[in-house]
């Protein structure tokens, strides 16, 4: 007796037994037993032509329809179920044929049972993979609107509230006139405007930096391309911030390095803000008597810019986070107020916008620090890579260099500390 003949005994019994196991109520038993038929005579086709892709249209409806439209149930998946089928043909075959013919039929249709569990198994693995792709998809575009409506909103706000601080700054200068033109001798009166003038001056500045972060979040961020110098703007930074050295009596030390002087195109403006806020970063967590030490070197077609502080370092698991803007490290009310002061607070803008502007020009920035550690300070290194480019936007700029020759700034003393 063939196998084909077996199995044609075997059919109208193991789709009852397969329909009563898998299926409640008659609606129900009435579809799965189609399902089951399908599937049973697509299984007799593969085996006996020997190809068990042709399984692979029914396996692939079976994994990808609804749970809830089909006779799979809500705790099967289409491998469990083959699972079951092929328990249920062993147990049929061994009732209803003698042991030899059990035998040789379970033989011939065991292996498209195995390859049609392991194709279930692929389609269902793919399936979940691509819906776990799709909703990535989907957090990713909800993140992408919620990052930019942040950006409208900074934006937005950063511009409205350039009026009521030039309103305030401006009654602030009145009153301080009339109080001059009049003699006033009111007690502390003058101080007192003078604080109303920090604190504006304050919040223009952390408006400027709103503005700047909307500008960069947008790719809006426009450089004027001019020579620059390095030297020369380290030896302006030292000038700068030779007030808030001082006041923390720490020590900033402005190495010479090959490159220093080397004449490239940038927007100096810009290289001096992103300095800026990395060298203030450095001040703000180095304690009180620290040493924080600018230094570089030159290598081909770039230049790189290192500021290396005695402060209490940076965890790993924050070295990229802190380039992130409104990112801040510890609690932030346990914060003390201030530029410049030892863990002060702020909008955590700063690193986010000297990123913005060294990427502007076609650089990268990055961190190395042991780990955070508020009583041996094992510090923290900033490095900058800028590219050295030789050629402005403007020709005739590009043109006028080029006649001149190198230009370079008179050699300084050995290094500048405040």
């Amino acid at each position: 007796m063939t196998v084909q003949t077996s199995l044609a005994r075997l059919r109208n019994e193991w789709l009852t037994r397969a329909t009563e196991t898998l299926a409640q109520g008659d609606a129900l038993r009435r579809r799965t037993r189609q399902e089951l038929a399908d599937f049973f005579d697509t299984l007799v086709l593969a085996q006996q032509g020997q190809n068990p892709a042709l399984l692979d249209t029914l396996l692939y409806r079976w994994v990808n329809i609804p749970a809830s439209n089909t006779f799979i149930g809500q705790h099967e998946t289409a491998a469990t179920l083959i699972q079951h089928l092929g328990e249920i043909m062993q147990q049929t075959a061994r009732d209803l044929l003698p042991p030899a013919e059990a035998l040789e039929v379970l033989l011939a249709v065991n292996p498209y049972i195995f390859y049609a569990l392991e194709k279930a198994a692929r389609f269902a693995s793919d399936t979940r993979v691509s819906q776990i792709s799709e909703e990535m998809l989907s957090i990713q575009q909800k993140m992408q609107e919620l990052d930019e409506s942040k950006s409208k909103f900074i934006s937005v706000a950063a511009h409205e509230l350039k009026t009521p601080i030039t309103l305030i700054e401006g009654y602030a200068a009145m009153i301080a006139d009339i109080i001059r033109r009049n003699n006033f001798a009111a007690p502390n009166l003058e101080a007192l405007i003078d604080g109303v003038r920090t604190g504006v001056r304050r919040l223009r500045e952390i408006v400027d930096d709103m503005i700047d972060i909307s500008l960069i979040d947008n790719n809006m961020l426009m450089l004027t391309l001019q020579p620059v110098w390095l030297n020369h703007i380290f030896e302006l930074l030292a000038s700068d911030l030779s007030a808030s050295i001082a006041e923390r009596q720490q020590t900033l030390t402005i190495e010479r390095f090959d490159g220093d002087s080397e004449v490239f195109f940038g927007d100096p403006e810009r290289l001096y803000q992103a300095f800026r806020n990395i060298l203030l970063n450095a001040i703000k967590y180095t304690p009180d008597k620290g040493t924080i030490t600018v230094g570089g070197r030159l290598l081909p077609g770039f230049i790189e810019i290192t500021i290396t502080d005695t402060g209490i370092g940076i965890a790993p698991e924050d070295q990229k986070a802190i380039f992130e803007k409104f990112y801040q490290i510890g609690q932030v009310q346990l914060h003390s107020s201030g530029k410049t002061k030892f863990k002060g607070g702020g909008p955590g803008l700063g690193l986010p916008i000297a990123r913005g502007i060294i990427e502007a020009h076609g650089g990268t920035i990055w961190v190395e620090s042991p780990g955070h550690d508020e009583e041996t300070c094992p510090g923290a290194t900033f490095h900058v890579l800028l590219p050295l480019r030789k050629e402005a936007q403007d020709p005739k700029l590009s043109k006028l260099v080029a006649k001149t020759g190198p230009l370079r700034l008179p050699q300084g003393p050995k290094e500048a500390t405040d």
